[in-house]
C-alpha cells in the first residue's frame, strides 16, 4: 500500500510539473519572427543577437506593458502551427495582411510594402516581361509567392507561367546567395528586404526592377494574432498608438531607415 501511495504521489508530482512546463507566463510576450528577414527581424552577424525594426517595436510594447519580450525565431512555413499551438503570442515580422484578413486577428497596418524583383545589374533584365524563360527565386509561404499564385490576378499567373522555373527557398539570404552565383536570374521579394540585401552587397551589383509597372504586388504589414484574440491585439494596438503619439514609433523607424514605408501616424 505504501508503494502504491508513493507511486500515486510521484505521478501527481510529475503531472503537475508537466502542467507547469506547459503553462504560459502571463508576463511574457512571445513574438514569432523569421530570423532571416532583415531589416524587420534577423540575427546580427557581429553580435549574434536578434535585431530589427519589428523586434524593436515589440520590445517597446513589452517594456511599456511590463512584459518580458521573448524573441522566438520560427520556420516561416510553420508560422500558423506556432500560433495555433500558442507557442507564440503573435507573428510580428513583415507580415503581409492582404489576402489573409480573415485568417488572423490583426493590428492596424503600420507599413506600406511592395513586392519587387531583384536582378543582377548586368543581367539585361529591365522589366517583368524580360523574366520570361528565367529562373526566379522566392521564399516559401511568402507574400511574393502568394502574389505569383494569385488565381484572381491573371497577369501574375501569366508572369509565373512564363518563368523557366520558380524555386522556393526557406529564406531570402540563401536565395540571394544563389543570385550572386548565377544559379537564379531574379528574386521576388519584399522591397524593404530587397533594399537591405542590395546595400549589404557589392555596390551596384544588383538592382530592383524600376517603375510601378514592374511591381509584383502592393500590400501592407500588420501584427497577426490568433483569430479571436482581440484582447491581446487591443492591448498591443493601444501601446503602438501611444508610441506613435509620443514620437517613439517614428524614432524607431528612423533608426532602421523605414520612415518612407511606415503608414501609421502620418
Amino acid at each position: 500500500m505504501k508503494k502504491l501511495v508513493a507511486l500515486a504521489a510521484s505521478l501527481v508530482l510529475a503531472l503537475s510539473m508537466l502542467a507547469g512546463c506547459g503553462a504560459k507566463d502571463e508576463n511574457t510576450f512571445t513574438v514569432g519572427f523569421d530570423a532571416e528577414f532583415p531589416p524587420y527581424g534577423y540575427r546580427d552577424e557581429t553580435t549574434g543577437e536578434y535585431v530589427g525594426f519589428d523586434l524593436d517595436l515589440a520590445q517597446e510594447v513589452a517594456t511599456r506593458n511590463g512584459w518580458t519580450l521573448v524573441k522566438q525565431p520560427i520556420d516561416w512555413n510553420a508560422k500558423d502551427m506556432e500560433l495555433s499551438s500558442k507557442a507564440i503570442d503573435c507573428i510580428w515580422n513583415g507580415f503581409t495582411m492582404n489576402g489573409r484578413e480573415e485568417l488572423y486577428t490583426w493590428s492596424q497596418p503600420y507599413v506600406d510594402n511592395s513586392q519587387v524583383f531583384v536582378v543582377a545589374s548586368d543581367s539585361g533584365v529591365v522589366s517583368k516581361a524580360d523574366l520570361a524563360g528565367k529562373v526566379v527565386a522566392v521564399q516559401k509561404a511568402s507574400a511574393a509567392l502568394a502574389a505569383l499564385n494569385d488565381e484572381e490576378n491573371a497577369d501574375n499567373i501569366a508572369l509565373r507561367d512564363s518563368f523557366e522555373e520558380l524555386i522556393e527557398y526557406a529564406d531570402y539570404n540563401t536565395a540571394f546567395m544563389d543570385l550572386e552565383q548565377g544559379a537564379v536570374d531574379a528574386v521576388a521579394i519584399d522591397i524593404g528586404v530587397a533594399q537591405f540585401q542590395i546595400e549589404k552587397r557589392e555596390a551596384g551589383a544588383f538592382v530592383m526592377l524600376a517603375g510601378d509597372e514592374n511591381l509584383l504586388a502592393v500590400e501592407q504589414y500588420g501584427v497577426g494574432f490568433l483569430l479571436g484574440n482581440t484582447e491581446l491585439r487591443d492591448q498591443v494596438q493601444k501601446t503602438i498608438d501611444e508610441m506613435v503619439a509620443d514620437g517613439t514609433f517614428m524614432k524607431i523607424a528612423e533608426k532602421w531607415d523605414l520612415t518612407d514605408s511606415v503608414c501609421i501616424g502620418k
